[in-house]
């Protein structure tokens, strides 16, 4: 079994066995010509199912071959430009490649014992981010595994800086379309069911600010802690991108911890063209960025940003078999003394290949395209008496809905618009995402790929469209 640790010995077979999986997954990329099969949950079961784990095949190209079968055949491709439905983007090259190295070598950067010249890189990284956010001299940061655990890290410092005994006082203030790991991570903290405030939204999804002040009034007139405000730079849903500037200066006047979540909108730092719409988030004292959004980097690839490295210390604990506190002293650069987590990737490689291969321009022109593909969208949608688009784009998400004509029952046009994206995912002829507005279901294009075109977008509402149409027609002839 040694033969299959990789080592001095056995680096040709490990060239090989690489060189046949990259081999295959690009023959399947070249000849993908739709994002998904279509295959259901009963048809895919039963083949994983069927597979022995204790009996080993003993060969990765049998390997391989199986895996064909049980998942490249079958997977659902997010390169493909009808793929159109969630957060996921295509990824560049040299990322890819930084992925390949990083595993192979599988340093882990917690401590520098462990990884050496990784900790530099990715701090060097962290650093170039505060830069392009603006948060000054004393920013610091951390990699982590994704927006829900920077979100979660970035709450738990605010939890500590407000300095109060009383879990109970705290309060938490997020627009009424902030992502979830704003609630998750209120109850992860062990604060109360009332700890997150919501606030409501204007006409283009964007925390209202004279809301937003009323309840920070309220708070302080009723004796609790403001303990956080969430900004959305990109919201999930509708990719809006809250009033940041104003909301800053309420956080000052109010002396609350300012939190961006930028998990999507993070790409515009990187913008030719757009860098205007996150104004104001060099305010925050907090950042969440998903380089694995907006900066086409494979998944996982996030950090959470802070204006002052001292807040950091809050996730420190010194382990005597780690990282212990003399090392501090020692100006040893452990990573761990800032993260939630141990073990961690070197996941900081594959943005450090891309900025080093296409610079920072190179993933600003990408994100860009998308940015006016959704534009795009957007008139297409606004024209055509077929849907209601719910909102001018601010990043690359278009919501909308199928509104027949002939049909006014708003509980019918649910159906059909639940019918139309299922009948769409089965077809395998693209994907698209849903949600719901003001209690009724819509459909979601989120836009991360520049080899999207405008004529893809067409195409689908077209095929959304026919599914919905024969949903309803089915269903005329049902009730008659």
């Amino acid at each position: 079994m040694r033969s299959h640790l990789l080592n001095d010995t056995t680096a040709e077979q490990y060239r090989r066995s690489v060189t046949d999986g990259v081999e295959r997954v690009a023959a399947k990329l070249a000849a993908t010509d739709r994002p998904f099969t279509g295959i259901t949950v009963d048809a895919l079961s039963p083949r994983i199912d069927e597979i022995d784990l204790d009996r080993p095949l003993h060969d990765t190209t049998a390997v391989l071959d199986e895996l064909e079968d049980v998942y490249l055949r079958d997977a659902i491709y997010f390169h493909h430009p009808r793929y159109l439905a969630h957060l996921n983007c295509p990824v560049v090259i040299p990322a890819v490649l930084g992925e390949a190295v990083l595993s192979a070598v599988n340093s882990s950067v917690d401590t520098w014992d462990q990884s050496a010249g990784g900790t530099l890189i990715e701090r060097k990284l962290i650093d170039w981010t505060t830069d392009r956010i603006g948060l000054g001299p004393a920013a610091d940061g951390v990699f982590t595994s994704g927006g829900t655990q920077s979100n979660l890290q970035a709450l738990l410092l605010a939890r500590e800086e407000a300095k109060t005994d009383s879990l109970a006082e705290l309060r938490i203030f997020a627009s009424e379309v902030s992502h979830f790991s704003v609630k998750k991570s209120a109850k992860l903290l062990g604060l109360g069911q009332d700890a997150v405030v919501s606030i409501p939204v204007d006409h283009d999804k964007r925390m209202q600010t004279v809301a937003l002040a009323r309840e920070l009034e309220r708070c302080a007139r009723d004796g609790l802690v403001p303990m956080a405000v969430v900004a959305t730079a990109g919201t999930t849903d509708f990719g809006s991108i809250d009033p940041l500037p104003e909301i800053a200066e309420l956080c000052e006047q109010f002396g609350t911890w300012m939190h961006v979540d930028a998990a999507y909108g993070c790409g515009l730092l990187a913008s030719l063209k757009h860098r205007a719409r996150i104004s104001g988030i060099e305010h925050a004292d907090s950042v969440t960025v998903d380089y694995h959004k907006s900066f086409f980097q494979p998944v996982s690839s996030s950090a959470v940003l802070v204006r002052d490295a001292a807040t950091l210390r809050h996730a420190t604990y010194h382990a005597e078999y780690l990282n212990p506190r003399r090392m501090v002293e020692e100006r040893i650069p452990n990573q761990v003394d800032k993260s939630l987590q141990t073990t961690r990737r070197f996941d900081a490689l594959k943005l450090w290949m891309t900025l080093r291969t296409m610079g920072a321009d190179g993933i600003g022109q990408l994100f860009d395209e998308v940015c006016d593909l959704a534009q795009e969208g957007w008139r297409l949608l606004a024209a055509d008496p077929r849907f209601d688009v719910v909102v001018r784009p601010s990043l690359s998400t278009l919501v909308f809905r199928y509104t027949p004509a002939a049909v006014t029952d708003p509980a019918e046009i649910d159906r059909a618009n639940l019918h139309a994206r299922k009948a769409l995912f089965a077809s395998g002829d693209a994907i698209v995402a849903g949600t719901k507005v003001d209690g009724r279901h819509y459909l979601k294009f989120t836009l991360l790929n520049p080899e999207t075109q405008a004529s893809d977008i067409a195409a689908v509402l077209d095929l959304i469209a026919g599914h919905a149409e024969q949903y309803l027609g089915e269903s005329l002839d049902r009730a008659s």
